[in-house]
């Protein structure tokens, strides 16, 4: 996923991995899956933490596991909602299929990013919905 960020984003990986410095970040998912606040050894939040360590700032949110995500890892932002989150990013990952992530507006998250380009972790979304809306789609697995 951190790979494949810096691919969208035109970085560089050097001998440490990708540096994303610079790079403001929308996180949508921190859970394990949706419907719960469960973070414990959910990827979403370990993509998260990864993409911050790489040097990107981080905006995270999830519609329950908030709390749980900022006591695990308290180094990222935490959001308020997702609009928050998307508001001037350079790239959005989708890392829970949460049906708020899934059903949103392309259109009216790309008048609030600065990017238009969007790494679906879990192949959630519309792609030909998303790429209409003049987003650069990538599905994790997807060529």
């Amino acid at each position: 996923m951190v790979q494949l960020a810096a691919e969208l984003l035109s970085r560089r990986s050097g001998p440490a991995g990708p540096d994303l410095s610079g790079t403001r970040i929308a996180v949508l998912g921190a859970t394990f899956k949706p419907n719960t606040d469960d973070v414990r050894d959910a990827p979403a939040l370990a993509v998260a933490a990864l993409l911050g360590k790489a040097g990107a700032d981080v905006h995270v949110f999830d519609p329950q596991g908030m709390e749980n995500a900022r006591r695990a890892v308290p180094d990222l932002t935490y959001e308020e909602s997702m609009t928050e989150a998307v508001r001037g990013a350079d790239l959005v990952c989708v890392l829970t299929e949460w049906a708020e992530f899934r059903n949103a507006d392309p259109v009216a998250l790309g008048e609030l990013a600065t990017g238009r380009k969007v790494v679906d972790g879990r192949n959630c979304l519309d792609s030909t919905l998303w790429t209409q809306a003049g987003w650069e789609y990538r599905g994790l697995g997807r060529p």
